[in-house]
């Protein structure tokens, strides 16, 4: 571990963070974060839907970016497996994790999210928080990650604003069309340019729009910690599309072509 001035100057040169890490010699990464203390207070609104002990569980934290949560989780004794597209992400995480000695229990991936339909792997954690919205094929990504979730999802997204639902969306003759236009109605916002300034930002969901993705995904959501927060369960009843008629498709999709039980090319 570095002392104060070479660990100020280290922070100093792996800049810019989005994480704002902490720590305990009072030491910060992003002290003047616009966010404010980013991201410590959502983990504030999330900790308490997670188990205070996690000895046992494997996390995985998509889009980790410098490991703040994925450092929290393994302080409550989880195994975490964090991945991040961006090199210069992984490099904070990386040095972070030797700093707080916390090296032999995160390790960190440079992959894709799509890249999880190779993950032999089970999880039963995965934090899934502001990646959505930034991902060109944002339901074939969720696809892939729920079939990882042994236990809980904690899922975060940007949603348009409004609460609404529209109880019933089982059928509509295909003439009927008013009913799409109901704010309730599950829908998501397409940004052909820029959102934030973000050439990334490709969707925007609304809440109702959010929860029926999750449960086509197969997951059922148990609590709202937060503002565009969902945690959830996998629904282990529910026959659903990417385990049954949707198979084909998901594996095409993935680039695992037609390996399915009584399948055909």
């Amino acid at each position: 571990m570095l002392g104060n001035g070479a660990k100020a100057r280290r922070i100093r040169e792996l800049a810019p963070w989005f994480h704002n890490l902490h720590f305990a010699d009072g030491t910060e990464t992003a002290p003047d974060h616009p966010l404010g203390d980013f991201p410590a207070f959502k983990w504030e609104q999330v900790s308490r839907h997670i188990p205070a002990r996690l000895r046992g569980w494997r996390v995985l934290d998509i889009g980790c970016n410098a490991g703040y949560y994925s450092f929290a989780l393994a302080r409550r004794g989880a195994h975490v497996t964090g991945i991040d597209v961006d090199p210069h992400y992984l490099a904070q995480a990386r040095w972070a994790a030797r700093e707080y000695g916390l090296a032999q229990c995160v390790e960190f991936r440079r992959m894709q999210v799509y890249e999880l339909a190779r993950c032999t792997e089970s999880f039963d954690l995965v934090l899934f928080m502001g990646v959505f919205y930034h991902l060109r094929y944002p339901l074939l990504a969720l696809d892939i990650v729920a079939r990882l979730v042994g236990r809980l999802l904690v899922f975060q997204t940007l949603t348009i604003p409004g609460h609404e639902v529209v109880s019933n969306t089982l059928d509509r003759h295909i003439m009927d069309r008013g009913d799409l236009r109901k704010p309730g109605w599950p829908k998501m916002a397409f940004i052909e340019h820029r959102f934030a300034g973000d050439p990334t930002n490709w969707w925007v969901a609304n809440h109702a729009g959010v929860e029926a993705m999750l449960r086509s995904s197969g997951l059922f959501v148990i609590s709202h910690p937060g503002h565009e927060i969902y945690v959830c369960k996998p629904n282990r009843s529910r026959a659903q599309w990417m385990r049954t008629h949707g198979v084909a498709e998901l594996r095409a999709a993935t680039g695992q072509g037609w390996a399915v039980a009584g399948g055909k090319p």
